[in-house]
């Protein structure tokens, strides 16, 4: 592997028509400290969000030449993490690099046939009472393994990777922020992971049966101090428009694009571009792990854009979420459900958000009351025009009130750009790309 060295120009955000910024001369938003010429070297700026909370996020910002490595494949890639032990490192990918490039027929078990898995399972044959099982059934969990093993990377503690240039990045794999602290992730495209092989089960959706896929493009697991930034995250080549129906359900091949899940705490989320998903972020992943959770999930989203997104942007349990200064753009004809889940024990503070909706479309379902926990909803912009959005849904959506004032107020915030400006100033700079 190859040490690749990376400069990038100070430029201020005064200059966003120009290029890319180091140092960063705020108008509001910033994000890296300033210091290091090499991106790759940048830390979450002071204040920048919960990852900024006590020890703040470095990454890999301390790895020796030997520890700075450059990759061209997933294998390159997966070595990389591996290598150095507990050593802080830089992994930086170079081009769009494929955890799944010999296709899903390569994790197959013998015997698997997918003809003969839907003839086994089809509702008139199996019907809706029971979970399946038998021997197509534990055929398809050993194929289901065999991905599992290939395309999931574990990411280790003091780590920083980041895409070279402006397409870099990841290909049908699912990185694993697992049990650590201080990661960074920037200028990375990632595809949303595919599941080849998932799950019928008959008694889901209320007994009409769903099919239920593993695999986020990230997942955050019981981890502390992470920053996720400049990424652009999206389904790419295989939208949900693409997969087929069986059962009359679709073949749901996708999971999350960026979880945050069990017992995880003070993670920054931020320019990070989400687009063309279904299910894109959950934070707080089970009603039952209080044990986990609670005073914990503490996650700031700033200045994020979010385009053809169907629900979970995101779905909170138990966090104290801030959701501050960020993009949703919700298109004419797309499927969409709901954008901010209030859930269980959640404290929600969503602030001078901008939504631009297609015509016809009520800002009333922006909020979606899972359970009762109070949300804080002020200075929101709807169509260059200032909503309530609480009281915009508690007028309109009948039996699902919303409890107004989450309880706390967000003190860890790198400057607050205008409503009205965001679409604008995140349209412009947000996702893959758009860092030196």
């Amino acid at each position: 592997m190859k040490i690749q060295k990376c400069h990038d120009h100070v430029i201020g955000r005064v200059a966003l028509l120009i290029g890319c910024t180091a140092l960063v001369l705020s108008l509001g938003g910033t994000t890296a400290q300033a210091g290091p010429r090499d991106v790759a070297r940048q830390t979450l700026g002071a204040n920048d969000g919960w990852g900024a909370y006590g020890t703040g996020t470095t990454g890999g910002a301390k790895a020796d030449a030997a520890h700075v490595y450059t990759v061209t494949t997933w294998e390159q890639f997966k070595a990389a993490l591996k290598d150095g032990g507990s050593a802080p490192r830089i992994i930086k990918v170079q081009g769009m690099i494929d955890a799944v490039s010999q296709g899903c027929e390569a994790f197959e078990a013998e015997g698997y046939d997918f003809q003969k898995y839907l003839a086994a399972y089809d509702p008139a044959v199996w019907g809706h009472d029971k979970p399946v099982s038998g021997e197509q059934e534990d055929l398809r969990a050993a194929s289901a393994a065999g991905q599992d093993k290939v395309i999931k990377a574990n990411v280790p503690a003091n780590t920083t990777i980041i895409g070279v240039g402006k397409n870099s990045g990841i290909l049908g794999g699912s990185l694993q922020i697992k049990g650590v602290d201080n990661v960074i992730l920037r200028n990375l495209t990632i595809e949303a992971p595919v599941d080849c092989f998932p799950q019928w089960d008959p008694t889901d959706d209320n007994k009409t049966g769903a099919w239920n896929s593993e695999y986020d493009g990230v997942v955050v697991y019981g981890s502390t101090h992470v920053w996720i930034d400049h990424n652009t995250l999206t389904d790419g080549r295989y939208p949900d428009s693409s997969l087929p129906s069986y059962f009359g359900k679709t073949y749901q091949q996708h999971d999350g694009l960026a979880d945050v899940v069990r017992g995880s705490n003070h993670v920054t989320v931020s320019w990070n571009s989400f687009k063309d998903h279904d299910k894109t972020m959950l934070i707080g992943n089970s009603d039952s792990a209080t044990a986990d959770d609670t005073d914990k999930l503490k996650v700031t989203l700033h200045h994020n854009r979010f385009e053809g997104i169907v629900e979970r942007a995101p779905r909170v349990r138990f966090g104290q979420v801030d959701s501050y200064n960020n993009h949703f753009v919700v298109t004419k004809g797309q499927k969409w459900g709901y954008v901010y889940g209030i859930g269980k024990e959640s404290r929600l503070v969503a602030e001078h958000n901008a939504f631009t909706l297609a015509q016809g479309i009520s800002p009333a379902k922006i909020l979606k009351k899972w359970n009762e926990a109070p949300v804080t909803a002020n200075g929101n912009y709807v169509n260059g025009k200032a909503v309530d959005l609480i009281a915009v849904h508690n007028a309109e959506i009948p039996g699902e009130t919303l409890q107004s004032g989450a309880g706390w107020t967000p003190s860890l915030r790198a400057g607050v750009d205008p409503a009205k400006a965001v679409p604008g100033i995140v349209d412009a700079r947000a996702g893959a790309g758009r860092i030196c």
